[in-house]
């Protein structure tokens, strides 16, 4: 069986070991939101809005980066897309739905 953590140095990340489980569950895809939230709570003992405040300090760590560059890039890049939707919406200049 192989491992589905990164080798080399990435493996000796600074990170604990509930932050490596976490961007290794983050590596999973979900058809269903209502799946991984109940998925989070299972996992993590934690609601999915302490789940994503975790995440969200996390994906801007070193550490982070060094244990799975890819993973954290597109976590980063969804981040700031959702945020940029945001300040447009909240500016009014967002889609409008009628």
């Amino acid at each position: 069986m192989q491992s589905s953590e990164p080798s080399g140095d990435a493996a000796r990340s600074p990170l604990s070991d509930r932050d490596e489980r976490i961007l290794v569950f983050e590596r999973s895809w979900w058809q269903h939101a209502g799946a991984k939230e109940e998925a989070i709570r299972d996992e993590f003992g934690f609601s999915s809005t302490r789940y994503y405040q975790v995440l969200g300090g996390l994906i801007d760590s070193p550490g982070a980066l060094a244990f799975d560059p890819m993973l954290v890039k597109r976590l980063q890049r969804v981040r700031d897309a959702r945020a940029a939707a945001r300040s447009l919406r909240s500016l009014g200049l967002g889609s409008h739905r009628d």
